[in-house]
């Protein structure tokens, strides 16, 4: 099974390659980067979230000859939405889940407020909002020169999405969200509409990034809903509305 996982804003793919060594074996972890990060840090950024995803399925395509499924966090789980359908449209598979966390349901997100380029002050207290980059990383003038234009490109994206109704999709969509995030239930809800398979919502002790401080338990729900999808445990996706509220553990 491989998992395609898509970065958040500002962030870099290579964040899930630590998944490689916590995930069962059998699961084969694909960070997907973006242009103008990481390894393709000499591409241009991207700021159009319909043509990157349409430029990551024709990267994608090729490669699925076996089965597959797609994780996304934050603006990562838009990309991922848009690129599921973008892998419909060319005749691909559907992925076995589609895993979508830390965002709202595509219909019911408003993103006018980043349709213009924000300063650097701007993103800076954004990136303190989150309360997923360390004090000594914001403080840190060298990291933040180079980490504040793709910053600002994501957040340019993120204003120049609509949403545009569309077939549901055939795959379970299996969304994450975060007790203590500003996102709020309903518009985690509203992600049952994207899917004519089964729905299941987890929420995680955390704020916006409990991606990494519920690491563990994240990465068991995404390995527990795979193995169910390909026949490894007993049982199979969720047939209707299923909701999850996880607790911290009590020691």
């Amino acid at each position: 099974m491989r998992l395609f996982c898509l970065p958040y804003s500002g962030g870099s793919a290579m964040f899930y390659a630590r998944w490689r060594r916590l995930l069962p074996t059998w699961i084969d972890v694909r960070p997907v980067e973006w242009p103008g990060r990481g390894a393709r840090m000499d591409e241009p950024l991207a700021t159009d979230p319909r043509a990157l995803a349409s430029q990551l399925a024709a990267e994608i395509h090729t490669r699925l000859d076996g089965p597959y499924a797609l994780f996304g966090h934050s603006l990562g789980a838009l990309i991922a939405f848009e690129l599921t359908h973008s892998l419909l449209d060319r005749g691909a598979p559907a992925p076995a889940v589609l895993f979508a966390s830390g965002a709202e349901a595509p219909s019911v997100r408003d993103g006018s407020i980043w349709r213009l380029p924000l300063s650097d002050d701007a993103l800076l207290e954004e990136l303190r909002n989150l309360q997923g980059t360390p004090d000594e990383a914001l403080s840190n003038a060298e990291l933040m020169r180079s980490a504040l234009p793709v910053l600002r490109a994501d957040f340019l994206m993120c204003g120049a999405y609509t949403y545009r109704p569309r077939y549901p999709l055939p795959c379970p969509v299996h969304v994450f969200g975060g007790v203590d995030d500003e996102t709020s239930r309903e518009s985690l809800h509203a992600w049952r509409r994207e899917t004519s398979a089964g729905f299941t919502l987890d929420v995680l002790p955390g704020h916006h990034f409990f991606i990494h401080t519920q690491q563990a338990e994240l990465l068991d729900l995404i390995g527990s809903a795979l193995a169910r999808q390909s026949g490894r445990s007993i049982g199979s996706h969720w047939s209707k509305d299923h909701e999850r509220i996880l607790r911290p553990a009590t020691r």
